[in-house]
């Protein structure tokens, strides 16, 4: 049946306000990149390397030919996460905290070792660095290299200077694989606590404490053992 014009479900006319619409404001190329970046951070963080750049492109709802202008390959994308949690995040102050002799050296490491793991204890950076050893992606040995050049090598350093050995000589194999273990202990602490989620009856700071006062004390005999310090390198 056919309505009369005055039954007729007519739809109003939207009122015009005399503006143009409002174009959407565009994202800046720097603020996109550090956004792809951070997601970047959490995929990888969640599921590992086996991850790329087409479940990140789902992750951000973008095209992949859009992501590969920022990132041409998955080395680059690595390469800007690297930079992001691990470069980033190291302070240089740690350096000038390990040698101010101000302070007593215990007290120095006691400092560096509070605010070191500060940083690192965190969701993303302790599982993207096992994911990556899993994987063989290269962020372990990179970081490695900057933990034995910049925190180890100046430890050792600073013991021996408290031990009133001379410090011009290149560390020995022994004394630096002492403070692997240190320091090895206290990262383990972190993943216990933050990756597995295992309750810890003792708290960092006195973990932290613990494994310091142990190390020292007994540093001085391996540093003074021709023995203990194993062939030098070839």
């Amino acid at each position: 049946m056919r309505l009369k014009k005055s039954e007729a479900t007519v739809q109003p006319m939207a009122k015009s306000t005399g503006k143009a619409p409002r174009a959407r404001a565009r994202i800046k190329p720097e603020e996109r990149y550090q956004e792809f970046v951070r997601n970047a951070v959490e995929l990888f963080a969640e599921v590992g390397f086996d991850a790329g750049t087409r479940e990140l492109a789902q992750r951000l709802h973008v095209t992949q030919p859009l992501l590969y202008r920022y990132f041409p390959s998955k080395e680059h994308l690595i390469a800007a996460v690297y930079k992001e949690i691990y470069l980033d995040r190291w302070k240089a102050e740690w350096e000038t905290m390990l040698s101010g002799r101000d302070l007593p050296l215990s007290e120095r490491l006691q400092n560096f070792y509070e605010d070191y793991t500060d940083t690192i204890f965190t969701p993303e950076w302790l599982r993207i660095y096992m994911f990556a050893g899993l994987r063989g992606v290269d962020i372990n040995s990179r970081y490695v290299a900057n933990v034995e050049n910049l925190i180890l090598v100046p430890i050792v350093r600073e013991v021996r200077h408290e031990l009133g050995l001379t410090t011009d000589s290149p560390p020995a194999p022994a004394e630096t694989e002492l403070f692997w273990t240190l320091h090895g202990g206290i990262f383990y602490y972190g993943v216990r606590k933050v990756v597995y989620g295992l309750p810890i009856a003792l708290d960092k700071s006195q973990v932290i404490a613990n494994a310091l006062r142990t190390f020292l004390a007994g540093a001085h005999e391996v540093f003074n053992s021709p023995a203990s310090a194993g062939p030098g390198p070839a």
